[in-house]
């Protein structure tokens, strides 16, 4: 158990399971935490500590690994140790779990034991790859081992309930309701599946199931929701109610309108069953490159319809899983194994480059000249654009605009910290009204470079003057449109060396326009410019993702911009680190060397804190501030003073540059822009005589939004 919160309402309060330990055998009791509660229990402290599990009887720690293979080899048991119950009178409450409530899950089981047509039921194998997570290393190698003995039989008895009606409504309906009738029940059910799974997790904010995709993968849980499908709440017939509100909102919708030809195959056979230059306007949501596996997530959802639904649509089900192997995305597992020049990414990336060529190329055809083509696109990562964009331009279209939508839940939890932006970008092309004649001569990067940039700039001053509420990381995606234009109307372009250049490089250089815009109109500090450009890179990073986490591409891109490889400054500087796969920035306590024990004459290790504040001069702007910020700290205003003054930083412009631009992008709550506040205030504030009436120095309230946003926004 992670923690032992039902319902944590705010910190220390709510409904919590306090558990009693007693000769071996574990017991569970309900509790309700107010400020005021005098106990010594806290529900946060659970029996899991970074994965590894310590026994509450004798103490002893189990290593992760080894608590997986228990799991995997069936070395378990389940127990149920808190409910969440509805109310007569129309409220809900929570209890312990109980004798009876193991003894209704023990009964479960026995019914999946003597029952023959159960031991069938959803019996496909799993086949997911470790890119998602892989539920089989859990020991749930069948779709049906992602459920418990209750859940499973659950979603048998309402499997069985819908065959036996599935007569009735052919018997009252025709042939085509009736399939509609049955379609949507089918979508009531498999949605069952999304709260009411191994895989669906107990969201203690909230107090109640929360969707099992919540991180887009097939995460391991140990605590999950075992749903009562006959309640009112989040039952089968509250899931039905929803879906067919949603099925009459869009016949409604749709009433009076000429009808539309609907029909389900592969997007790169569309001529066939469109006709070549037929239609005017195509819009599409590609998959975001490798940022979701569509297919192998949809399999739970696969195998349950396909049990409801397999003589109804025959055509839809006739494989035993999702057909993975054809569907457009960057899916390096399916090249495990293979041997050759070329990696599993770039191999994967081909792969998906050439899937997207084959649909737009469908589309292109499919389209009258001059027709529009309309892609939904919220992926960041810059070769999911350059995969994009060659694709779109080898299909023969020409690149307009994009265009930022404001579409996606604010702050959602699957999104933060993705390669996915806040906003839907739509990516416009077009067909040309008369097919481009083959000049057979290529176009030189250099001549392109600048327009590229001219481009970029006045797409970004333009979004920005346009009065919609998009991010800093937006208005850069938003600007590929213009560039990507540019790069198309020249195509191909080459280096002096005559190779080929591809999209990724014209990004790169729109990324790197843009961010001077961002520069120019946030940051009022003078002789930004003049920085050295890790200290730049570092300012930069803060204000354009407000926050010290970025995706690993858009900070290097960033770098490339203002002339630092991030990765060869990484070992000798310490300014980044990798968090899960992005870039966090890292602050002094991270990089500065403890000043009392270089002073004493102690060893300390420049290789894990390169920044020495003994040194008389420094190699990055930001190496001074964070060395004068440690001995602020370490020692205190006087100590502080004196080392400024030996180092003459007052008339410093590099060393006030770097103070003023950290204090304008810094959350004003970070330990950092705390720490530089002190500086400018005092003895040492009047030594260094910095200008900082254009700067904000208020920490964030919720009716200031021009400020920077504080760190817990981000958590």
């Amino acid at each position: 158990m992670p923690k032992w919160w039902l319902h944590k309402r705010s910190a220390g309060e709510g409904v919590a399971i306090k558990p009693h330990y007693e000769n071996g055998d574990v017991s569970y009791e309900c509790v309700e935490l107010t400020e005021n509660s005098n106990t010594d229990f806290d529900p946060s402290e659970g029996t899991v500590s970074r994965s590894d599990v310590e026994c509450p009887h004798c103490g002893v720690i189990t290593e992760y690994e080894e608590t997986r293979e228990l799991l995997k080899n069936g070395e378990f048991e389940y127990q149920i140790y808190g409910v969440k119950y509805d109310d007569p009178r129309g409220g809900s409450g929570y209890r312990a779990g109980d004798d009876l409530d193991q003894q209704a899950l023990k009964r479960a089981e026995e019914r999946i034991e003597s029952d023959f047509e159960l031991l069938t039921f959803l019996s496909e194998k799993v086949e997911v790859s470790s890119r998602i997570t892989d539920p089989a290393t859990y020991g749930m190698e069948e779709w049906r081992d992602i459920f418990n003995p209750r859940q499973l039989v659950s979603h048998y008895e309402y499997c069985n309930a819908f065959r036996e009606c599935a007569e009735e409504i052919r018997e009252e309906y025709d042939t085509r309701e009736a399939e509609a009738i049955l379609t949507i029940l089918t979508i009531s059910a498999s949605k069952m599946i999304d709260r009411n799974s191994r895989m669906s997790p107990w969201d203690t904010g909230r107090g109640y199931p929360a969707n099992m995709f919540m991180s887009h993968n097939y995460s391991f849980r140990r605590v999950f929701c075992d749903n009562n499908l006959v309640s009112e709440t989040m039952g089968y017939e509250d899931t039905s109610r929803k879906v067919i509100d949603c099925y009459e909102q869009l016949v409604e919708m749709a009433a009076g309108r000429d009808a539309a030809e609907v029909y389900c195959g592969d997007a790169a056979d569309l001529t066939s069953k469109v006709g070549e230059g037929s239609v005017q306007a195509a819009v599409v949501d590609p998959p975001y490159y490798d940022s979701v596996m569509y297919a192998q997530l949809a399999d739970g959802f696969y195998v349950l319809q396909k049990a409801y639904l397999s003589d109804v649509h025959p055509e839809f089900f006739t494989s035993e899983l999702t057909n993975k192997s054809d569907e457009a995305v960057a899916n390096t597992s399916r090249f495990e194994g293979l041997e050759g020049e070329k990696s599993k990414k770039q191999l994967a990336k081909e792969d998906y480059e050439e899937k997207m060529a084959e649909i737009f190329s469908e589309l292109y055809e499919t389209l009258e000249p001059g027709g529009v083509l309309t892609i939904m696109f919220t992926h960041k990562e810059t070769d999911a654009w350059d995969t994009l964009s060659m694709s779109l331009i080898e299909a023969g279209f020409t690149i307009t605009a994009t265009h930022p939508i404001t579409s996606e839940m604010p702050n959602r939890v699957v999104m933060r910290g993705s390669q996915s932006a806040d906003s839907t970008i739509l990516l416009t092309g077009r067909k040309p009204l008369h097919e481009k004649e083959d000049t057979g001569g290529a176009t030189l990067w250099d001549d392109v470079k600048s327009e590229t940039r001219s481009e970029a700039k006045k797409a970004a001053r333009e979004l920005l003057d346009s009065g919609l509420s998009l991010t800093k990381t937006d208005t850069i995606i938003a600007a590929f449109g213009p560039t990507l234009r540019v790069f198309a109307d020249n195509y191909p372009v080459v280096d002096k060396k005559g190779e080929e250049v591809p999209p990724r490089d014209a990004l790169s250089a729109a990324r790197d326009a843009v961010a001077e815009v961002l520069a120019e109109r946030y940051l009022d500090t003078k002789g930004f410019d003049d920085l050295d450009g890790l200290t730049r890179w570092y300012v930069l990073s803060w204000l354009i993702y407000e926050t010290d986490t970025m995706p690993y591409d858009e900070a290097r891109q960033l770098g490339i911009g203002v002339g630092v490889n991030i990765d060869d400054v990484k070992r000798d500087t310490k300014i980044w680190g990798k968090s899960s796969g992005d870039v966090q920035l890292k602050t002094h306590s991270n990089r500065v060397q403890d000043i009392v024990r270089v002073e004493n004459g102690e060893d300390v290790s420049s290789r894990k804190y390169p920044v020495n504040p003994t040194d008389e001069r420094f190699s990055h702007g930001i190496d001074a501030v964070h060395s004068a910020i440690h001995v602020y700290e370490t020692k205190g205003p006087e100590a502080a003073w004196e080392w400024l003054s030996d180092r003459g930083l007052k008339n410093d412009e590099r060393f006030r540059t770097t103070v003023t631009a950290l204090l304008e992008v810094l959350p004003q709550e970070h330990e950092t822009a705390e720490t530089l506040r002190d500086i400018l205030s005092g003895r040492t504030g009047e030594y260094l005589d910095i200008d900082i009436s254009n700067i904000n120095l208020n920490v964030r309230g919720e009716d200031d939004e021009d400020n920077q946003a504080a760190l817990n926004e981000f958590e």
